[in-house]
């Protein structure tokens, strides 16, 4: 991409959008386009083929997308697949019609398989069967990389797809029911310290091990490939490091400083029992993580702090 490229990224107010253009910025990258969802409907095919014909971006970031943790992936599968396919294949539809020189589409770790070799290797695609927990929202995501693959394949795009294992940092989500892991257990053990709560009660027993990454790690590695990766298969975005949901948990409670008891409902879902993906791939291009998670962690509770709405999303 030249600094003067027009680059359009879509889902720009979301945690990933955020970061891709603070990191274009930083970067110098200066003719960045963005619109809200008021503005533009990506679910729409034909308000997203007008943008498209009218703006004419040469570059395409795709993060825009419907994401929630456990519960609400287990309790509305249709809507997440349905508001997530819909908008992945207008918008990449839409560039490859109107010329758009590169897109870059964000999946997520959960479209490998549910008891995929660990750490995951990019080759572990479709080799067995999903976690049933977000199985929609991974088809959907596997439907984006695969359409991606195909316009390579049949019409010579240079269309790329990384896959991001759990993300973290400014601008998450901290709803109660609607948020992952992390954001969440910032919020809950914020409150419970607020509150001076002598527990705090967790899902599952802790067990499920968890690979975590600094959003803005994850724009750094976004830039770095649409200017030095072109190929079908897709790229994953981690850091080779994880930890137990239990360590997890008192990292967390450390952080924030809550001092009390942490309990385990086993009645819960633990969901995918292990999730860390082999990041050779990424290393092998020249890229690597830079920030730890203890450090990250701090960065995202002063950031929650200091923007309490997003306690309200």
């Amino acid at each position: 991409m030249d600094k003067i490229s027009k680059i359009y990224v879509a889902g720009h107010r979301g945690m990933v959008g955020s970061a891709i253009i603070r990191e274009l910025k930083k970067q110098g990258y200066e003719n960045i386009i963005t619109r809200t969802h008021a503005e533009l409907d990506l679910t729409d095919q034909r308000a997203v083929n007008e943008f498209f014909a009218t703006e004419r971006p040469e570059y395409v970031f795709l993060a825009a997308a419907k994401v929630g943790g456990i519960e609400a992936n287990d309790k509305a599968p249709a809507d997440f697949m349905y508001h997530n396919m819909m908008l992945e294949m207008n918008v990449i539809n839409a560039a490859w019609r109107n010329g758009c020189k590169k897109l870059e589409f964000l999946g997520s770790s959960c479209i490998y398989p549910r008891l995929a070799p660990q750490p995951m290797p990019e080759s572990c695609l479709l080799t067995s069967s999903l976690e049933k927990t977000n199985e929609a929202y991974a088809l959907a995501k596997i439907s984006g990389l695969k359409y991606c693959e195909y316009l390579n394949r049949q019409y010579g795009t240079d269309y790329i797809s990384v896959m991001p294992t759990n993300l973290y940092g400014p601008n998450d989500n901290y709803h109660p029911t609607h948020s992952h892991v992390l954001p969440a257990l910032i919020r809950r053990f914020h409150e419970a310290k607020e509150a001076g709560a002598e527990s705090v009660t967790c899902w599952g027993d802790g067990s499920a091990l968890r690979e975590f990454l600094y959003v803005d790690d994850l724009a750094n590695l976004c830039v770095f490939l649409m200017n030095n990766y072109s190929g079908n298969e897709t790229v994953n975005a981690g850091t080779g490091k994880e930890l137990s949901i239990r360590e997890l948990t008192e990292l967390v409670a450390e952080v924030i400083g809550y001092n009390g008891k942490i309990e385990w409902d086993t009645t819960k879902p633990n969901g995918t029992p292990r999730k860390l993906l082999d990041v050779s791939k990424a290393s092998a291009l020249g890229w690597t993580y830079s920030t730890e998670l203890r450090e990250g962690i701090a960065l995202a509770y002063e950031d929650f702090l200091n923007n309490p709405m997003r306690a309200e999303r």
